[in-house]
């Protein structure tokens, strides 16, 4: 796997975002998105190397170009666009359109739903395990 591939940094105890994750593991064909959880050392390094704090875990994050001179972190209804643009397929095209929507309104959509996800997708003691058939995607288990 190349280390440009992107990155999804989630909230590894939070109910909706493990939904999430699966739901790109199952719609990522090319098999490119890498994930790793919020909690984890490895996230922390990479938040902070941006000057983001990596106790917040009111978002998830998608990294670009990984340890490379270019990387980029995008966060909040940035993320949730990048990862639906790196699906591919009728995903980029749902991610396109949404796109067309001004931040001032996406934004605080997407802090609404952070705001209420443990309420209402709940929330696990620990982060999840991934399958061992995916496991080589995770970067931090």
């Amino acid at each position: 796997m190349d280390d440009a591939n992107p990155i999804i940094l989630y909230d590894g105890v939070c109910g909706l975002c493990n939904r999430l994750v699966q739901f790109l593991l199952r719609h990522d064909k090319r098999k490119h998105l890498r994930f790793g959880s919020l909690q984890s050392d490895f996230a922390g390094a990479v938040l902070r190397r941006h000057g983001l704090d990596p106790k917040d875990l009111d978002t998830f994050h998608f990294v670009e170009n990984y340890d490379r001179q270019d990387e980029r972190v995008f966060d909040r209804s940035d993320a949730v666009l990048k990862a639906g643009r790196a699906l591919g397929g009728v995903w980029a095209m749902l991610a396109s359109v949404a796109s067309l929507l001004p931040r001032a309104l996406l934004d605080p959509l997407y802090r609404l739903v952070a705001r209420n996800r443990y309420r209402v997708f709940g929330k696990f003691e620990s982060c999840m395990l991934p399958d061992p058939s995916q496991r080589n995607r995770f970067l931090d288990t």
